[in-house]
């Protein structure tokens, strides 16, 4: 399980069988306390696989800087390239859930966590640039029943 923010946009290709792949890499940070009590932060990077239907959800709605729940399996793969051989270990995805929208993310105009929300941030109607139907008028605390 992991859970970052994506380091550039989905990449999405078709396998020889029909099946959709995309590709994309997550940055996931650490806050930690070294030895002499200073706090340090490290990032690790993390190549994530997704198949078929959510993959195709996946490159529509995530862009560079959406954050982003991964549940998968590790998986390393190797091939030979100019008499080398080359590794790489990725995240085969079971499962991607759509994180916040908000700091830290390009906002593009599309949705990201869903149709649903997609269709309310483009009809245009209502409280602002969040999405947010705030109410109009004033709340005078007075009128709380707590």
């Amino acid at each position: 399980m992991l859970f970052g923010n994506l380091t550039r946009d989905p990449e999405l290709r078709a396998l020889p069988s029909g099946m959709n792949v995309v590709n994309f890499s997550i940055a996931t940070n650490r806050t930690f306390k070294d030895r002499d009590g200073k706090k340090q932060e490290q990032t690790d990077f993390h190549n994530v696989v997704v198949f078929g239907r959510q993959a195709d959800t996946v490159n529509q709605y995530l862009k560079k800087g959406s954050s982003v729940f991964v549940e998968g399996r590790m998986q390393t793969r190797s091939w030979e390239k100019d008499g080398e051989k080359k590794y790489r270990t990725e995240v085969i995805a079971d499962r991607v859930q759509f994180g916040p929208k908000g700091s830290g993310t390009r906002s593009t105009g599309s949705g990201q966590s869903g149709e649903d929300h997609h269709e309310e941030e483009t009809s245009g109607g209502g409280g602002g640039a969040s999405g947010i139907d705030y109410p109009k008028d004033d709340i005078n605390p007075d009128d709380i029943p707590f």
